[in-house]
């Protein structure tokens, strides 16, 4: 198993992601595959020791920067250190990629040059959120805005098979993103996607509101890209307010810092699992093969947490799970198309 780690995305490249890789390959072993500017690579290397053996340079010629527009790895900038991450999926050279450049970019190589699965449509960024009990997958996060019924129906079934393979749930409770639990509650394309999960063969258990995302009561979550992409923002904001916050408090006095002391186990394991560095990056699910998708502010410490996501994706084989469950679903709308229970096939 291979890694390909594109070295110049993120906006601390290439000293951050060359620095992660490094830790992966050297304390996991991971062998890694570095895409971007050679000499620059292998400077940062050698300040670090030298490259482990897990660790072999891939020369990219161009880098697609953060403002750039996200066709640029295709059709301006063919020789980017994305596209050749994503080439060297497609050719099997790697089994994932991993970049914390710019995210459209990243999207559009993968789907362009990896492939999507048969049968879906579009890929979708799956988010996992901490919850009171576990943790909730909520897809789509930002890859797609104005999508359709049937779509929203794939992202079901890819959720539903990531929380299958990579959060051992046997059978993973999917939710509706709307503003109300009742089925009539939302807008034209929740009230129809709801017809179609009833009979979609998943755990669907209706409508739910964002306060499910962190109460434990679901554990996966389909919704629009826009809507979606706002939960992740403003669940990132949320967080770093309530660690500033939290600081600032335990440091008003002294009984608050002695208290401070006393609890700081507690507090430390409540910032690790709000802390984003801890999944390192996102997978865009439904392309052939695994890509991850980092914070532009990925740290090294983000990298490595982002390669062990990729190893742990290939590893459960999940986006041969996913293209199997795909299938099933149009094999089972077909008949329910057959029968009258359904007007469309996607």
């Amino acid at each position: 198993m291979k890694i390909a780690v594109d070295a110049m995305g993120g906006d601390f490249a290439p000293r951050a992601t060359v620095e992660g890789a490094y830790r992966a390959a050297s304390e996991d072993g991971t062998a890694l595959l570095l895409v971007g500017d050679q000499p620059a690579l292998e400077g940062e290397l050698e300040r670090l020791g030298g490259a482990p053996p897990a660790i072999e340079i891939v020369h990219a010629e161009e880098t697609v920067g953060m403002d750039e527009p996200p066709t640029t790895p295709i059709r301006r900038k063919p020789q980017s250190s994305i596209r050749i991450c994503a080439e060297l999926v497609r050719d099997s050279a790697a089994q994932a990629m991993v970049s914390a450049g710019n995210t459209g970019a990243a999207m559009i190589a993968a789907k362009h040059v990896m492939g999507t699965i048969r049968g879906v449509d579009r890929p979708a960024l799956a988010g996992v959120f901490p919850a009171r009990n576990g943790r909730t997958v909520v897809l789509d996060i930002g890859a797609n805005v104005g999508t359709k019924p049937a779509q929203l129906r794939q992202f079901a079934v890819m959720g539903h098979a990531f929380a299958q393979g990579l959060m051992d749930t046997a059978a993973p409770r999917v939710g509706l993103m709307s503003i109300g639990e009742e089925e009539a509650k939302g807008n034209d394309l929740t009230r129809a996607v709801f017809e179609q999960m009833k009979v979609s063969g998943l755990n669907f258990v209706g409508n739910v509101e964002g306060r499910d995302i962190f109460r434990g009561t679901v554990d996966v979550i389909v919704c629009d890209g826009f809507v979606g992409n706002v939960i992740l923002k403003s669940t990132e904001s949320l967080a770093l307010l309530m660690t500033t916050m939290l600081r600032e408090e335990m440091g008003r006095n002294w009984r608050t810092r002695l208290g401070y002391r006393l609890a700081r186990q507690a507090f430390d394991n409540l910032s690790q699992r709000l802390d984003y560095r801890e999944h390192g990056a996102v997978p865009l699910l439904g392309v052939r093969g695994g890509c991850f998708i980092g914070h532009g502010r990925s740290s090294p410490k983000a990298i490595h947490s982002a390669i062990r996501r990729a190893v742990e994706f290939v590893r459960a084989e999940l986006h041969l799970r996913i293209e199997e469950e795909v299938a099933e679903l149009h094999a089972q709308e077909e008949a329910l198309f057959e029968q009258g229970v359904i007007e469309e096939v996607s």
